[in-house]
């Protein structure tokens, strides 16, 4: 791994922890806010949970929207890991990368079709869809600049920000990722 891009930028202001109990407690409200009043079901199915062979029969039914949203965010997901994890500036990260914006974009763009969660209408949880958006662009153009410090900020809080949390929300008890593997 090279040196450039595993160092640490130096930062003036707020602080690591800061800023991660402020994202946390801003992730918390939005859920909250998109469990609304269903908070007491949620945790009930919680309370009923059993590990057992995945149903995949369940991933059948769902629209092509959700099929769409749902395999791209794993490919997603996977292939981050693996830009994480190899040689930044390379060949490879540029060509993976660009896959993996493509992935991203395809992800956030599926979202706007999915409204069944609040009736036919967009909920909280589309706030995530806006915010993937506007910085995904933000960090192809940091990229271009060479600006690595702002690309690496970007691209990292996408993916954990946008994978790791979101994923966290799909294993919700009731929705269908929770259903698959637990219901």
């Amino acid at each position: 791994m090279s040196s450039v891009s595993q160092t640490a930028p130096a930062r003036k202001g707020v602080g690591f922890g800061a800023r991660l109990t402020l994202s946390t407690v801003a992730v918390a409200s939005v859920v909250a806010l998109a469990i609304g009043p269903a908070g007491g079901a949620v945790a009930s199915l919680a309370g009923q949970a059993r590990l057992h062979a995945p149903n995949f029969a369940l991933l059948g039914d769902l629209s092509p929207a959700i099929r769409i949203h749902l395999a791209t965010a794993l490919a997603a997901l996977v292939l981050g890991g693996v830009l994480m994890a190899v040689r930044k500036g390379r060949t490879f990260h540029r060509v993976a990368g660009w896959l993996w914006v493509g992935l991203v974009a395809v992800t956030a763009g599926a979202t706007l079709f999915i409204t069944s969660l609040n009736h036919g209408a967009w909920s909280w949880l589309h706030l995530f869809t806006a915010w993937t958006l506007i910085i995904l662009p933000l960090g192809v153009m940091a990229a271009k600049r060479r600006a690595v410090a702002a690309h690496r900020a970007r691209m990292m809080g996408l993916f954990y920000g946008g994978f790791a949390i979101n994923l966290l929300i799909a294993f919700l008890p009731g929705r269908t990722l929770w259903t698959t593997f637990f219901g």
